[in-house]
């Protein structure tokens, strides 16, 4: 019953401050599930999201059936599924028809100019702390390279970001790993 009340407050939180979409709410949910209730340790916490990226579908909703269920089986699952759809759903009904009518505003337009900051700064956020889990696994060097390629891919090649993920992951399978976890 407790592990059920912390998926849900994980989920539910994290969908009522996930202002943004999916990558803006990854922050919020590790911070939930790792820091807050300590339902999964950080490095299994990036295996999951890893995994989650490369399914199509929205982020959310994927770790959210994840974690539900490793946590606490099916009833897990569909427990943290609801918490996270319920804000979404509830801010589409009364936020958006509500700032649709009032988009002119100037309050409202600083106001969305505002939580992209904070959304780009949470992100950011999660980026240094993915650099950091890769520098360990890795190595700087080969953590510097993969970036350094993601970037030329996705933004000066304009290549899908499924696509990178999925070269990456063949990558993974066809490269040697040294002892220790880290790749040659």
């Amino acid at each position: 019953m407790r592990q059920q009340k912390a998926i849900f407050i994980s989920f539910f939180r994290s969908g009522v401050l996930g202002f943004g979409g999916g990558p803006s709410v990854i922050p919020l949910i590790e911070r939930e599930i790792v820091k807050n209730f300590k339902l999964m340790d950080s490095d299994e916490f990036a295996n999951t999201l890893a995994i989650a990226n490369t399914l199509p579908g929205p982020i959310a909703t994927k770790m959210a059936g994840y974690v539900g269920y490793r946590v606490a089986g099916i009833t897990g699952m569909l427990n943290a599924l609801v918490a996270a759809v319920i804000p979404t759903v509830v801010a589409v009904i009364l936020l958006l028809g509500s700032l649709q009518k009032f988009q002119e505003v100037p309050f409202v337009q600083g106001m969305t100019k505002g939580v992209i900051l904070v959304v780009s700064a949470m992100m950011f956020s999660l980026m240094v702390d993915f650099l950091k889990k890769s520098y360990y696994k890795l190595g700087i060097l080969t953590g510097l390279v993969l970036l350094a390629i993601s970037i030329i891919l996705m933004v000066i090649l304009n290549l899908h970001p499924g696509i990178v993920i999925v070269s990456f992951l063949v990558l993974a399978f066809v490269l040697p790993v040294r002892k220790g976890g880290k790749s040659t």
